[in-house]
């Protein structure tokens, strides 16, 4: 998610109507029994890579096993993390990028070449349900939307080849500015620039049961219309119904950004005469740090955006236009990329920082075991792999010293001083002192050489 592709997304026709009446004021794994999860709305996690040290691919998905992650979006198809999610029942959807696409677009071969290459050879061990097929093009790559349908349809026919089709779903994600008018949801339309592809591309999705992937931020809504659009609507805060928005045409009252958004999907595509894709939201997120243009990119914010995002999802009810669909989202994003571009909240969309500890807490109690950060789950602090000893002894110095971690049983003779070697020692003092501090964010860093696990480093 780059800033460049955010055009105004004109909600400056919001309609607000005092006179509206009072309206009904792990976590990724809240499925009841007996349910398919497949087909009920989750929540997922899009996970980049521009992280200075990004955990290696194992521990990676044992990260994502820790945090009951289930569902994940990736923006290339790495071979490396495609074999570590082997067995793992996480399912991902894999990315072809930008840079692929005339290649792919431009011949059958090669589009057999790439599904045999990043899908054939992992599935079913790895649980490939979806390919994002480049991400924003129309807006980002303009030049490239003659080849977006033509290489859908070449990956499609290799899945077909493989007899896949029906398990892997084929998709291209859209930035929200290919919408115009997008409020009242019932007056939105594609621009019609871009009719020429999206018909066909909605024609494929409906024929193949596949959803249009949106990337939709009620953050940069919010901010380009700062005195129109509350706040607390743009965070999924409880509304006055004075506050609500209010479509004039159907009279259906919207307490959050994202639901009108998405309605203005659905308004978009029937427009277009297809009322049989469902909305699968991308990437959606809030940054918790920005710079003195970005007041409103906070950990507070971000940390209510996101808890109350997931609630929203798990609660299943739907948007005002369609209360019977409930769109899966993915969280963008896993990690912060520290080495993202400016402006500063580039960098900041993240949950966690890349070392795994977590930017700030979830409050999304009650919702399901989803992301641990937020529960009493077992959790400890460990030194990562590859670390360089010095490093690792100047951090273990620290946490015994200033830290005042309990250090006592890593003395020579004691229970846990075998075996002798700096990780294992570091591992011990570094979960004493994140067990002392409450497991707090920020207590398992130590300047990028810790991770949160599931392993007892004190049980060998």
């Amino acid at each position: 998610m780059a800033i460049s592709k955010l055009a105004p997304l004109l909600f400056l026709a919001l309609v607000f109507l005092s006179i509206a009446e009072p309206g009904e004021p792990s976590l990724f794994a809240d499925i009841k029994q007996g349910q398919d999860p497949d087909k009920e709305p989750y929540v997922g996690v899009n996970v980049g890579t521009d992280v200075s040290h990004l955990l290696s691919p194992p521990n990676l998905v044992s990260f994502l096993q820790v945090q009951k992650i289930t569902h994940v979006r990736v923006y290339d198809a790495d071979p490396d993390l495609l074999k570590a999610l082997a067995k793992t029942k996480i399912r991902v959807i894999i990315g072809v990028p930008n840079n692929q696409l005339l290649a792919i677009g431009s011949s059958n071969a090669t589009a057999a070449s790439w599904v045999g290459r990043n899908v054939v050879a992992y599935y079913p061990e790895t649980s490939i349900i979806g390919i994002a097929v480049g991400d924003e093009v129309l807006t980002t790559v303009p030049s490239s939307a003659p080849l977006l349908v033509p290489a859908i349809e070449s990956l499609y026919s290799a899945l077909v080849a493989a007899n896949l089709h029906t398990q892997i779903k084929v998709s291209t994600p859209h930035a929200a500015s290919i919408i115009l008018d997008s409020f009242p949801p019932s007056q939105a339309y594609f621009n019609q620039s871009l009719v020429s592809v999206m018909l066909p591309l909605l024609q494929f999705l409906s024929r193949t049961g596949s959803p249009l992937m949106m990337n939709l931020y009620p953050y940069y809504v919010f901010m380009q219309n700062k005195g129109v659009v509350p706040l607390d609507n743009a965070l999924f805060k409880p509304l006055t119904p004075a506050k609500e928005m209010v479509d004039p045409n159907t009279l259906l009252h919207y307490t959050n950004v994202l639901d009108a958004m998405i309605d203005a999907t659905y308004v978009s595509m029937k427009n277009l005469n297809v009322t049989d894709v469902v909305v699968l939201v991308s990437e959606s997120g809030w940054p918790s740090k920005g710079d003195s243009k970005e007041p409103y990119a906070t950990v507070d914010n971000a940390d209510t955006y996101n808890s109350n995002l997931i609630k929203h999802v798990l609660d299943r009810t739907g948007t005002p236009l369609h209360p019977e669909l409930t769109s899966s989202v993915y969280i963008y994003e896993l990690f912060n990329e520290d080495l993202r571009s400016p402006p500063m909240s580039e960098a900041n969309w993240g949950l966690f920082y890349g070392n795994s500890t977590a930017v700030y807490l979830l409050h999304v109690s009650g919702s399901g075991g989803f992301l641990a950060n937020d529960t009493t789950n077992q959790t400890y602090c460990i030194a990562m792999d590859n670390v360089d000893s010095r490093t690792l002894q100047t951090a273990l110095d620290w946490a015994c010293g200033q830290g005042q971690a309990n250090c006592s049983e890593i003395q020579p003779g004691e229970d846990c001083y075998q075996p002798s070697n700096v990780k294992n020692h570091a591992s011990y003092a570094f979960d004493s002192y994140y067990q002392k501090e409450g497991k707090a964010a920020g207590s398992c860093d130590f300047k990028g050489v810790a991770m949160i696990t599931t392993t007892d480093p004190t049980r060998r």
